[in-house]
């Protein structure tokens, strides 16, 4: 496992999935591991579907963020950079698009494993699989935008 992760890079982020800054959000955590980006997630019962299933719209915010962090990474990586070196840069969710395959279990850990499947100027496709216990649960096909590159600015995020 790492020693940082992908949203440790992220400064001022306020966002639900993958903000560092915000008391109420998940706080996901993403890294490297070979040339997949990986998420390891515990949940809680208050992100149930069902019961003992998690709610829908909390996995694929797992996945979207998750997705953006690896994006952001894999950006840093392919020009040789340090994550957080200037120019800094951002993503936003183009599109996602989700296949429920089963439930997915809420009372164990969920991994999500991100692969770029393809990167052509500021678009970044990637796929991600959402295992719990072993098992594929769910799939997506995300698109990455980066929507800002620049440097921190201390009157909003770039200048």
């Amino acid at each position: 496992m790492s020693e940082s992760y992908f949203q440790d890079f992220m400064p001022d982020n306020v966002c639900f999935g993958c903000g560092t800054e915000n008391p109420d959000g998940l706080h996901i955590k993403s890294y490297w591991e070979g040339d997949e980006g990986v998420c390891i997630w515990h949940s809680q019962p208050k992100y149930h579907g069902w019961e003992k299933v998690i709610n829908g719209g909390i996995l694929a915010t797992l996945i979207d963020c998750h997705c953006m962090g690896t994006a952001l990474a894999a950006a840093y990586r392919a020009e040789g950079r340090p994550m957080g070196s200037e120019p800094v840069y951002r993503y936003a969710t183009g599109t996602i698009t989700v296949r429920y395959l089963k439930p997915t279990p809420n009372d164990c850990p969920i991994t999500l494993r991100a692969r770029v499947v393809e990167t052509k100027g500021r678009k970044t496709t990637l796929a991600c699989d959402v295992i719990v216990n072993g098992e594929i649960t769910t799939q997506a096909d995300v698109i990455a935008i980066r929507v800002l590159e620049g440097t921190p600015s201390k009157n909003g995020p770039f200048k």
